[in-house]
């Protein structure tokens, strides 16, 4: 037999009850800003905005750059693949064809 002199086989049975005791893994809990009331959390991201504009170094939109922004947003999502958006013919090019 393979088993060592002190040592005796475990039966089915025994092996059953020791996968019973294994501890159950628990719930991740949410820390931090996830934790938090959203209306808290929204108290305090406004505090840090704000005192980022009264700093001078919070970010204000022009409508270029925010033009260009929509836009890259725009190609990402529908653009498709990495290929740039192509603008559907016009009617003009389309008679001339």
């Amino acid at each position: 037999m393979d088993t060592p002199n002190n040592a005796s086989p475990k039966t089915s049975a025994q092996f059953a009850s020791t996968e019973s005791t294994a501890p159950t893994p628990r719930k991740k809990q949410r820390r931090g800003f996830a934790a938090m009331d959203p209306a808290k959390q929204r108290e305090i991201a406004s505090k840090g905005g704000r005192a980022s504009h009264e700093k001078g170094t919070g970010h204000e939109w022009s409508s270029e750059s925010a033009r260009a922004a929509g836009r890259k947003g725009g190609l990402a999502s529908h653009g498709g693949r990495g290929k740039a958006y192509e603008p559907p013919a016009t009617s003009a090019s389309q008679s001339a064809a």
